[in-house]
């Protein structure tokens, strides 16, 4: 027989040997050497190659549904309250995950559905198991759990309206079908897939030993940082308490404020006797001016101020008469006079006056 690459290629699943296939032939047949052959026109797999055919099929839609997207998978609880566990009635899968579960956590508690997990009937029973669970609230993880099989055997783990309602759970499921090898639809679709029914048991429930030796840990590990904070924070006390300041806290502040207070008064002295020495200066030189404009100074130059008796100061001839009495101040001492004799200036701005001396 022999057919076209182009009609193996299309065989899906691909051709292996031992594979059941049905052949759509042409005979042919060679006069030359008296040989019959069949020319294939197409291959169909049968039996489980068919089977499995389907699933790939199936497993393309859902994918392009986006039900295998990892981010559409729910996060388990640390510590679930209440375990829903849909499995065989009486079956191995029900006593391994019970009691690895029981072993990690004795107080932990299950929640069994019994169902069919294979034959006609396994679809239905397990859907309506997983709805009632997933109404449940007190129900914090679901786990589908059966032992190993055939291909045929899990095939209900393959159902599209099975996987379709475990996609649609609002609680988070895990599937356990099977052993390593098995891998059904709803393993890609459960938010955790767990190879056999004991692996589930240990990744849904926490280990009582491995919790309580995990706070041991993290209480030493918290000691240990409190000790370091205290003797991190001892040592820097025990330096601060060393530092002159506050060895003797009493002695350096009256030092350095002793010191501050005779800066200040050094700086005060300088400015007071700056503001004296100003101020000296100043009056030295008003004293000098009032002494270059004071009539005194005038008068030891040889001038002297002439007086009538009533005190007014005569500055013309005209302002005295003959035979009046007038005061002549000079710069040392004081004379009286009587006018015997007038002369008006020539000039308004001088005027001579004859005097008489009386002694």
């Amino acid at each position: 027989m022999t057919c076209s690459r182009q009609v193996y290629d299309a065989v899906r699943p691909p051709l292996t040997d031992g594979a059941r296939v049905v052949v759509h032939a042409k005979p042919d047949f060679y006069l030359a050497r008296g040989q019959l052959s069949l020319n294939a026109a197409e291959i169909r797999p049968v039996g489980v190659g068919e089977l499995l055919a389907r699933l790939e099929h199936l497993k393309r839609v859902l994918a392009a549904e986006g039900l295998f997207a990892p981010e559409r998978k729910k996060r388990l609880p640390f510590l679930p309250r209440l375990i829903g566990l849909v499995c065989g009635r009486g079956s191995a899968a029900e006593r391994d995950v019970l009691e690895n579960a029981r072993r990690r956590w004795p107080a932990v508690r299950f929640r069994v559905m019994p169902v069919a997990v294979q034959g006609v009937h396994a679809v239905p029973q397990v859907i309506q198991a997983v709805q009632e669970l997933d109404r449940d609230p007190d129900v914090d993880v679901i786990i589908i759990a059966r032992g190993g099989g055939s291909v045929e055997d899990l095939l209900p783990f393959s159902d599209e309206s099975l996987v379709r309602t475990v996609a649609r759970c609002v609680t988070p499921v895990v599937s356990a079908i099977g052993h390593e090898q098995d891998s059904p639809i709803l393993d890609l679709v459960a938010d955790l897939r767990a190879s056999t029914p004991t692996d589930a048991a240990k990744k849904v429930v926490p280990d009582v030993r491995e919790e309580g030796m995990r706070i041991e840990q993290l209480r030493q590990r918290a000691y240990r940082c409190v000790l370091h904070l205290l003797d991190r924070e001892q040592s820097g006390l025990d330096m601060l308490r060393h530092r002159p300041v506050l060895a003797h806290p009493h002695r350096e502040m009256i030092a350095r404020r002793e010191a501050e207070i005779e800066d200040l008064r050094m700086r005060l002295r300088r400015c007071l006797s700056h503001r004296l020495d100003q101020a000296y200066t100043d009056l030295e030189h008003a004293r000098a001016r009032v002494l270059a404009l004071s009539p005194a100074a005038t008068l030891r130059r040889g001038y002297a101020i002439v007086q009538r008796v009533d005190g007014l100061v005569v500055r013309s001839a005209e302002d005295v008469a003959l035979g009046e009495e007038i005061q002549v101040r000079l710069a040392a001492g004081r004379l009286t006079a009587e006018v015997t004799k007038q002369e008006p200036a020539s000039d308004p701005g001088a005027a001579a006056v004859s005097t008489e001396r009386r002694r």
